[in-house]
């Protein structure tokens, strides 16, 4: 919410200065955003008069002026080169020094093609200030030189920028923050009636409302005989300073008591209007374009005013361009209603627009204001652009919205910690517009402002019942009225000042060791700890992503899309961490980092859970070291990254299968699934797919692993001593198995480490062939096997005895033979 100080001081009558209004905004919840002090970047510039100008001896495009700017610049000499420039002609003089923030230059006196130049005539766009334009600008021929263009052209208005909650549709005026300082004791409320104006004819247009939902009450009347055209400069001035762009009397006038009242209102051209009769109605899926250009399609949610020719408008949020009010306009229809906030906020989320209006309906306006509003639009559109104003007409009634709230004195200590003196607490929340409806020794009951939407009181006292006693009851039963309650001891804190509440440090937390986090927040913890022991650097990424990248990773399901993201390209929920990681790995090889390894710890999201998943990738090539070439990373890094953090998590290393079917992001034939048992898969590993590193825009190798932390069991309490190491030398031996190209390795595996489990110690895979001395279809497999004596040495026939185990148990479980 913008406004200027000199628009302020039309409804606050104060002494103070800038920096204690500002203080006293943030004390009172209104939180100073931004003090802009237009006028001081051009204080320098001043108003002047070319007294004289000629041809430039050596410059066909350029003169030389002879120029009066006030005392002791009575008569400078300047060399101009716009085309507009004449003897007589109010400009605007920018003396040596200054600078010109719209060419970002400082002026310098000096010679242009040999004629001495003791300054410069700017055009607005060079102050900064207006559009580009093929001159300077051009000042009333009454103005006098000499004086701040500043100054003169209004422009020393501060203006300040607050930032609005939004239960505070009140603070959305000028008003409502005219009375919130003044009630803070920052000066004096200016007395504010609308000047009633007498309809002299009936209306040719009336109200008809068939969706009371959405628009429970609707004023109007025509105004006929206008004559429209620019604002005055009044208006102009008010409007610009805080942004707006002036359009024509008749629309800035309706956007001037938007922000002086915080009361939206609507212009429609009678004469563009058929049937006699607006009606607020549901959409019917009709299409109109609306005075931003754009057009809008409505849907019965929506609330709109039409005509017998359609829809003129979206109600609440923005007009219609048909019935738009313009130079031609000479009878005008002003709409003034109370809408539901509920339904314009769903309806301007629905079509993309926040407008001025649809913003102050959203948080709600003052309903008791429609009518003195329609008073004072009406008049200043008579005294602005003429015209004799019709009756009013409406539709709908005028909703209850009176309502009490109760407050017991010593809540104000207790609930908000500040001991305020019961009189001094009812005297605030009078200065605020609530009114004393009846107060003891120990609380106070008093009717709620029509422009405080956010404090309301649920239940209602009963007659003559003592209120705080009533309250008290009230809260004990659950009854949902204490809430009010809460809001007016936060009204009386505001005043006061959040910071003159004492500091109370909180009562000592005694935390007992081992509970303080759960198995599941530790567990997380402690997986950062072992990825990061692997050299893998830890990211957070969001939650969100686009669309296309979910796509590439499997899961973007429309149940997970947002449907308000907070940008184009996040508007998706990720299905794994790893999509983050694949973008943060491009973005680091775009910029020379290709080699990189990197990890998060963070949720995963589908349509049946959100999960929480530990990823990581690693890209490029290996380090260089003396003797050993540099070479691609590859899936077996992955999986041992995996495969570690499973182990360090108590998952048993035997306990483990890995099998071929990972996810489709992944290499097919480079890739597997950690699982512990057939069903419980604990995680991903491989290569990624090439497809989705070329759409990624990636060109070195990435490899990649998901573990799925919620998978993971617990690991589980055993009541024994930690094991021995044996005495006796392991030994190992190799066997190579020919067997059918489809049987997995794994099946092999886990065969042997079946065979004998008090001796077999150790299974790995160290060898796969194809090729000559094999047969088709089938592959050589090597696996190497360690055996862990416990009491004794092992004798050959022993050792022999175990191979020949071996053997059988593989190839009664995989068919495989000896090689």
């Amino acid at each position: 919410m913008k406004f200027t100080l000199s628009w302020l001081y039309d409804h606050l009558e104060t002494s103070a200065t800038l920096a204690e209004i500002c203080a006293k905004l943030n004390q009172i919840g209104l939180e100073v955003e931004g003090v802009e002090n237009r006028g001081a970047a051009i204080e320098p510039f001043l108003t002047a008069r070319i007294l004289e100008a000629t041809q430039h001896p050596n410059a066909d495009r350029l003169q030389v002026c002879r120029v009066d700017a006030g005392p002791g610049l009575q008569d400078v000499q300047v060399v101009c080169g716009a085309p507009n420039a004449r003897a007589g002609l109010a400009v605007i003089f920018a003396p040596p020094g200054t600078y010109v923030p719209g060419l970002d230059i400082t002026i310098k006196a000096g010679k242009i093609r040999g004629e001495a130049s003791g300054g410069m005539l700017c055009s607005l766009r060079e102050l900064g200030l207006g559009e580009e334009s093929n001159g300077i600008a051009e000042l009333p021929d009454d103005t006098l030189p000499g004086q701040s263009y500043a100054d003169f052209a209004g422009l020393d208005d501060v203006v300040i920028e607050i930032a609005i909650t939004p239960n505070r549709g009140d603070a959305l005026s000028v008003r409502g923050i005219a009375r919130d300082l003044a009630a803070a004791g920052l000066g004096t409320l200016r007395p504010w009636l609308a000047d009633t104006v007498d309809g002299t004819f009936d209306s040719p247009i009336v109200w008809e409302n068939s969706y009371p939902e959405a628009c429970p009450w609707v004023l109007g009347r025509t105004i006929r005989g206008v004559k429209n055209g620019p604002s005055p400069e009044w208006l102009r001035r008010k409007l610009e300073s805080i942004g707006l762009r002036p359009i024509s009397a008749l629309v800035d006038i309706t956007n001037y008591f938007c922000f002086d009242l915080g009361r939206p209102l609507h212009v429609f051209d009678v004469n563009k209007l058929a049937g006699g009769r607006l009606t607020m109605c549901h959409g019917e899926g009709e299409t109109f374009r609306a005075l931003d250009g754009q057009d809008y399609t409505v849907t019965p949610d929506d609330c709109v005013i039409a005509d017998a020719n359609g829809v003129q408008s979206l109600a609440g949020i923005m007009g219609g361009e048909a019935s738009g009010a313009d130079e031609s306009t000479t009878d005008v229809f002003v709409e003034c209603a109370l809408f539901d906030p509920v339904r314009i906020a769903l309806s301007a989320r629905r079509v993309g627009v926040s407008s001025d209006s649809s913003y102050r309906f959203e948080r709600g306006v003052d309903q008791a204001l429609p009518v003195a509003a329609l008073e004072a639009a009406t008049r200043l559109i008579i005294d602005v652009c003429g015209g004799e104003a019709s009756e009013v007409v409406s539709a709908g009634d005028q909703p209850a919205w009176q309502r009490d709230a109760t407050l017991r004195f010593e809540r104000v200590k207790t609930l908000g910690g500040l001991d305020v003196p019961p009189q001094e607490s009812v005297t605030l929340l009078e200065k605020l517009g609530f009114e004393v409806q009846e107060q003891t020794d120990a609380a106070v009951r008093v009717s709620v402002p029509s422009w405080r939407n956010d404090i309301a009181q649920k239940s209602v006292l009963a007659q003559g019942a003592d209120i705080a006693a009533d309250v008290a009851a009230k809260a004990a039963e659950g009854v949902d009225q204490i809430e009010a309650e809460s809001d007016l001891v936060e009204e009386i804190l505001r005043l006061k000042g959040l910071d003159s509440v004492p500091a109370v440090p909180l009562p000592p937390v005694s935390v007992v060791p081992g509970v303080a986090l759960t198995a599941k927040q530790t567990r997380a913890a402690r997986a950062r700890r072992i990825l990061a022991a692997r050299g893998l650097v830890e990211t957070v990424g969001f939650s969100f992503v686009s669309h296309e990248e979910a796509l590439r990773f499997g899961g973007a399901p429309d149940s997970l899309r947002l449907l308000n993201p907070i940008a184009s390209d996040l508007d998706q929920m990720r299905p794994t961490p790893l999509v983050n990681l694949v973008a943060s790995a491009q973005r680091n090889s775009a910029r020379g980092w290709a080699d990189i390894g990197l990890f998060e710890v963070g949720p995963a999201f589908s349509e049946k859970a959100q999960t929480l998943v530990a990823a990581g990738v690693r890209t490029g090539h290996t380090p260089r070291y003396p003797g050993q070439e540099s070479s691609a990373v590859s899936l077996w890094a992955a999986k041992a990254d995996a495969l570690e953090l499973l182990t360090q998590l108590g998952v048993s290393a035997d306990a483990l299968t890995t099998t071929a079917d990972a996810p489709s992001w992944y290499h097919p034939g480079r890739s597997g699934v950690l699982r512990q048992g057939p069903k419980n898969v604990l995680a991903y590993f491989g290569e990624l797919h090439p497809s989705l590193l070329q759409a990624e825009g990636i060109d070195v190798p990435v490899v990649g692993f998901e573990v799925l932390m919620d998978a993971v069991p617990e690991p589980k309490r055993r009541k024994k001593s930690a094991p021995s190491l044996s005495a006796f030398q392991p030994v190992r031996r190799d066997f190579a198995f020919v067997v059918g190209r489809d049987v997995p390795a794994e099946a092999l595996l886990r065969a042997v480490r079946g065979a004998d489990r008090n001796l077999v110690a150790g299974v790995s895979l160290f060898d796969v062939y194809e090729g000559p001395h094999v047969p088709e279809g089938h592959r050589s497999i090597g696996i190497e096997v360690t055996l862990q004596p416990v009491d004794k040495s092992l004798t050959d026939a022993e050792l022999e005895a175990v191979s020949e185990r071996i053997v059988a148990a593989v190839t009664k479980a995989t068919g495989a033979v000896l090689r």
